[in-house]
């Protein structure tokens, strides 16, 4: 018998509108899905089940009543503590953060998930203030893997990840700097969307600026499309915000590939060292796409790796995040978030320009790429998960969590929509993702490429057999 827990959001909806179960059902499962694995995994900052469960009781009445709120009524959802949450703190997983509040705003996303009559159910953990590919903190401590509890999550929206991929929610709200959505996807094997930058309104703005998106996580692309539907639409609070969306996100998701120009570069012109199992996988993906009948090519964007540049932007941001901060607060910041503070300290005017430049030219490129393909395919990583508690894998030689990222940090220098679908298991049984991006504002073809190979049986991989 298929579990409460193992359903998708739009199964959620259609269940409740036919009867079969209600809000309080989903939501009593979810919250005793969090009870059982939140010793494993430490996912979870924070988890209010009375107050879930009267949300959930208000939402079952509106269903009763034929009258649901909104796209989501009565959805579990989790939310990365990075996000405002009115009514809660939000503690960005650092020590430095008072918990007193005053805590009386939603982020634009929780906000318009909560018109949505979405059920939040928990915060969930992130690495300080976001700041790298992995998930601990001094104040949280570690996120495990849900398929080997002795790996990481990824990071930084590694308890959003977890919390999907063990049926704590079928959605969480993530945020996406250098790889964040996409990274702990990857590694837990679920569905994650770093939209265009701008499509999902953020407030309050982030220290790192125009790198930083918001995004869903989800089972599938079905659901992030219909997430997607909700949390883009407009807040007046983030002045660098796209126009309202034409249509759904849903619109043509089932259209299929056949005809879609696809680019494949497995290491992106040679430049990254791809672990044999994760190549594989990989490849059987784009064969399934090609399949499907899409042209496939394998060939590689003109891509130089953006790394100097984007830590010059990243690191800036994070000393951004310390310059309120006295002597004896700063001692409180996770070691490496210190290092990268001092490093951007350093950094001059004149070298943000330089990095903005860096920038602009990888933009260019990707946009003349795009004018012959519609997306581009590559793993998301090149390796599966890691031992958990580190910032880079051993005996890898990278200094940074960004020696072992190439493939999603350059997408957020460029603002594309990126995503990654689950395609495979390594032969340890740890998830690989795949990564389709498109040009800015093409979502939707993300999306519909994503949902092919769901559609196909191509994406989408077991569940972990966490108890």
């Amino acid at each position: 018998m298929t579990r409460l827990t193992d359903l998708t959001a739009t199964q959620l909806v259609e269940g409740y509108r036919k009867g079969e179960f209600s809000p309080v059902d989903a939501v009593d499962a979810v919250l005793r899905r969090i009870e059982e694995t939140q010793p494993a995994v430490n996912a979870f900052v924070r988890v209010d089940g009375e107050e879930a469960l009267a949300a959930a009781g208000a939402s079952a009445d509106r269903w009763r009543r034929g009258e649901p709120q909104g796209l989501l009524d009565g959805v579990p959802v989790t939310v990365k503590d990075l996000l405002l949450t009115r009514g809660h703190p939000t503690l960005r997983g650092s020590l430095t953060v008072d918990a007193a509040g005053p805590w009386d705003e939603d982020a634009p996303s929780v906000a318009r998930l909560r018109e949505h009559g979405a059920v939040f159910v928990a915060k969930t953990t992130t690495p300080e203030f976001g700041w790298k590919g992995v998930t601990d903190s001094r104040r949280h401590g570690v996120t495990r893997n849900p398929y080997d509890t002795a790996r990481t999550s990824g990071g930084s929206s590694g308890g959003s990840a977890v919390a999907v991929a063990v049926g704590a929610g079928p959605l969480s709200l993530g945020t996406d700097g250098g790889g964040s959505v996409r990274i702990p996807a990857s590694f837990c094997g679920i569905f994650g969307l770093k939209p265009t930058y701008g499509r999902v309104p953020l407030y309050p703005a982030t220290p790192f600026g125009s790198l930083s998106h918001v995004g869903p996580m989800a089972r599938d692309a079905a659901d992030a499309a219909l997430m997607m539907d909700v949390i883009s639409a407009p807040d007046a609070r983030d002045w660098s915000q796209l126009g309202p969306v034409p249509g759904s996100f849903l619109d043509g998701i089932d259209a299929g590939v056949r005809g879609l120009r696809v680019a494949f570069s497995p290491t992106l012109g040679g430049q990254v060292a791809v672990r044999p199992g994760v190549a594989a996988a990989v490849r059987r993906a784009v064969e399934g796409l090609a399949g499907l009948g899409a042209y496939v090519e394998e060939t590689d964007p003109d891509l130089t790796d953006p790394v100097d540049a984007f830590h010059t932007l990243w690191f800036s941001g994070a000393a951004g995040v310390a310059r309120s901060l006295g002597p004896d607060r700063r001692e409180l910041l996770d070691p490496g978030l210190r290092e990268i503070v001092a490093a951007g300290a350093r950094f001059s005017a004149l070298d943000t320009i330089g990095a903005t430049d860096t920038r602009a030219e990888l933009g260019r490129r990707m946009g003349r790429f795009h004018e012959t393909y519609d997306v581009l395919v590559t793993p998301t990583m090149p390796l599966t998960a890691f031992e958990a508690g580190a910032e880079v894998p051993a005996r890898s030689g990278a200094r940074r969590w960004t020696g072992w990222t190439p493939f999603t940090y350059p997408f957020n220098m460029t603002q594309q929509p990126a995503a990654t679908v689950p395609c495979g298991l390594d032969a340890d049984g740890l998830p690989v993702g795949l990564q389709i991006v498109a040009a800015r504002h093409a979502d939707a073809t993300v999306l519909r490429t994503a949902h092919a190979l769901y559609e196909a049986g191509i994406a989408g991989i077991p569940a972990p057999s966490l108890p």
